[in-house]
């Protein structure tokens, strides 16, 4: 076999591998890190297909036929998960048209930001908060520094839950919208908190807010994604509950078209702003050609869009994420198809919280 004809083959069956083995319904961290590169692989099986239109034997003589194949295979199951984050999809939460007088009293400005335990470029997450007037800001990945660095926004946001850490799953969330609930929960890990908060806006409607930032499975970090996985089912499964209006924020340490974001969607019922619109990659914020959507926020079908955006870096390995939504009465929004729980979903999350506790 000649040597260009056993590089192609052996390519091809490298990253159909790496493409298609996140498939396989095991946890461990070494399976589920190749949820994540899904765009780098489709442009490898690309750039696999062109070298084998120049370099290969056209004839489709022996094991050769099968790079094509097994290449244009991949691109088909990468195309199938990034097209709902494309402009042809059809968009799952409205944008909002036609403002009427009660919108400023029915919208929420959110700002969300993985600042990075070990960045020090402080000022400019405080140049975000005075440019952007978030109602509600998050920050994740603080400790006491961050803290202390952010008392200057403490006046304009009276409300706060501040909870920092020196693991890297600190959290600090300042609201200038009433709390009339809040809670620091550690749903499954003790050192790896959420928050859940009532928040009240000013024309009376509350908003239930779940903030989270399970964390990732990775050599460095856990040696399974089950824990991730259960903390997201918990939080989807008490969403789905509410029947006033949700949203669900923060850096899931997962992306947008995995099994277990996609599970999360169906057991909660919420909607991705994303789709329809793109894929808003957050991470890595230093690093290009290695980006994917880490940092989500998921609402319920109570509310409409006004804004989205990937802010500028801050510093950090993610960038900031800003929305702003606006709560539409019943009477005057269409109907929307939520999503539901299919097949075994529900045993599915089941098993997946009793294992992880």
């Amino acid at each position: 076999m000649p040597t260009p004809d056993a590089i192609l083959i052996g390519y091809t069956l490298l990253i159909v591998t790496v493409s298609f083995v996140n498939l396989i319904p095991l946890d461990y961290w070494w399976i589920r890190i190749w949820d994540f590169p899904h765009l780098q692989l489709t442009v490898l099986a690309a750039l696999g297909l062109v070298a084998w239109g120049w370099f290969g034997n056209q004839y489709f003589n022996d094991w050769l036929v099968m790079v094509p194949i097994g290449l244009l295979a991949t691109l088909c199951y990468q195309a199938w998960l990034i097209y709902p984050f494309t402009p042809i999809h059809k968009r799952q939460v409205i944008r909002r048209t036609n403002p009427g007088p009660s919108d400023r009293d029915n919208t929420v400005r959110l700002l969300i930001s993985n600042v990075f335990m070990d960045n020090t470029e402080f000022g400019k997450v405080r140049e975000l908060v005075d440019q952007y007037k978030p109602d509600v800001a998050m920050f994740l990945e603080t400790n006491q520094r961050w803290q202390d660095e952010l008392k200057s926004i403490e006046a304009d946001y009276p409300y706060q839950i501040l909870h920092p850490l020196e693991n890297t799953y600190g959290l600090l969330l300042y609201s200038k919208l009433p709390m009339k609930h809040h809670e620091l929960r550690h749903l499954i890990q003790d050192d790896i908190p959420s928050v859940y908060v009532q928040f009240e806006l000013p024309s009376g409607i509350p908003v239930h807010f779940y903030g989270v930032h399970p964390m990732p499975p990775s050599p460095t970090e856990h040696y399974r994604s089950t824990e991730r996985d259960a903390e997201l089912v918990l939080v989807g499964r008490e969403a789905r509950k509410q029947s006033e209006p949700v949203i669900v924020a923060g850096d899931l340490n997962d992306v947008a078209w995995s099994h277990t974001t996609r599970l999360f969607q169906r057991i909660s019922g919420l909607l991705d702003p994303r789709i329809g619109r793109g894929l808003f990659n957050t991470f890595h914020a230093s690093y290009p050609p290695l980006r994917w959507p880490l940092d989500h926020v998921f609402v319920s079908c109570h509310f409409q869009l006004q804004d989205i955006e990937r802010l500028p870096n801050v510093g950090s390995d993610h960038f900031p994420m800003f929305i702003e939504l606006t709560y539409v009465p019943d009477a005057e929004r269409p109907v929307i198809e939520k999503p539901q729980p299919e097949g075994n979903d529900l045993d599915e999350a089941q098993e997946t919280v009793e294992e992880a506790k």
